[in-house]
């Protein structure tokens, strides 16, 4: 059977000669005469593995010799707990609500301290990311969360807020698919299973000056400064996960590293955003401001039509491109490893329907 181009918004399409290599790996990995999946995470073997995935995407992402990276489980949801138990000191944080993820980062983090929403969009529908520019962020906050990708809804943020506060980000969607100062954050985080590999892995970058004491009802597996001493081993990590993001890693840098993918990404999205905006049938949800080059989203106004688009799409080898129940429509997630050729294959058929159904 074919390979069909997946438009899934995570878990999320893999480069298929990462897959083609794990495949070739998993028996054996090297000489080791075993496969990644039987190795202790303590052994020298894996050691050597884990070590040269935090190398690659240290040297991918410019991350400075201040900022910590750990490999850890609970994917990015985790970390909404773990944010707030590890950050707030004076019980305060500043969090922009720009989409579902956002606000349930929020809304966690509210368990634990005074959380201020400075700014939002939900009332809209999160078509935009909020006018942070406008705002007066918390003079106290211990730390100002964002989500830079809205998954959802299909938005970006093109410019970062600035506060006195540390800057926390959420990069899950789109983390890898474009240059970021590391410099700029006091953390991100980050879900796998869109840009670097399977689900259940979660990516921190945290500057060491922030791995200080965590609240005492902390536990030990989301306390970063016990995780970052105990090198992301403090219990057994996703070890097979952290090889898959390894091989992740390779091929991007392959590509170009973050500046060859983010050229591929923009020409990628161009060509999507064009064939909507040129469509007399299809519509963009996402304000064209700040609209995401990881996950556009778009509608024909007709819920019946919207479903014929997405089961006559997968007939074609074009799958999960149904939207999200709260925006309805279509989303097409076109993460670092979706190839132009698939876009272009979707284009296609969206002209082609249109043709047919107008």
């Amino acid at each position: 059977m074919a390979r069909v181009y997946n438009f899934s918004p995570g878990p999320s399409v893999l480069a298929e000669s990462v897959l083609r290599k794990a495949q070739k790996e998993l028996p054996e990995y090297q000489s080791t005469g075993m496969s990644v999946m039987e190795m202790s995470h303590r052994s020298g073997m894996y050691m050597e593995i884990y070590s040269e995935a935090v190398k690659r995407i240290t040297d991918l992402m410019a991350i400075p010799a201040q900022y910590k990276v750990l490999f850890l489980q609970g994917g990015a949801t985790q970390q909404f707990s773990a944010v707030p138990l590890n950050m707030l000191r004076t019980g305060r944080a500043d969090y922009i609500d720009s989409g579902n993820f956002a606000h349930l980062a929020a809304e966690e983090a509210k368990r634990y301290g005074d959380i201020h929403i400075a700014a939002s969009s939900r009332e809209d529908c999160y078509t935009y990311v909020p006018d942070w520019t406008r705002t007066n962020f918390s003079a106290a906050a211990d730390y100002l969360h964002i989500t830079t990708n809205n998954t959802i809804y299909g938005t970006r943020y093109t410019d970062l807020p600035r506060s006195s506060a540390p800057l926390v980000a959420d990069m899950s969607s789109n983390i890898l698919s474009e240059p970021y100062h590391v410099h700029d954050f006091g953390v991100i985080y980050a879900g796998a299973q869109k840009n670097i590999g399977p689900a259940g892995l979660c990516i921190l970058i945290v500057r060491e000056d922030l791995l200080s004491d965590a609240h005492p009802l902390c536990p030990q597996l989301l306390n970063w400064r016990v995780q970052a001493k105990n090198d992301s081993m403090y219990n057994t990590p996703n070890t097979f996960g952290i090889y898959m993001a390894m091989l992740g890693f390779e091929w991007l840098k392959e590509q170009g590293g973050v500046c060859g993918i983010e050229k591929q990404n923009i020409e990628k999205a161009a060509l999507l955003y064009d064939c909507i905006d040129a469509s007399a049938l299809f519509k963009g949800t996402a304000r064209k401001d700040c609209r995401s080059r990881m996950n556009v989203t778009f509608i024909t106004g007709s819920e019946a039509l919207d479903d014929q688009f997405v089961k006559e799409a997968s007939k074609n080898g074009l799958v999960n491109l149904k939207g999200h129940r709260t925006v309805g429509g279509m989303r097409a997630s076109i993460y670092n490893a979706m190839p132009a050729e698939g876009v272009e294959k979707l284009v296609n058929f969206m002209r082609q329907f249109e043709k047919e159904n107008t």
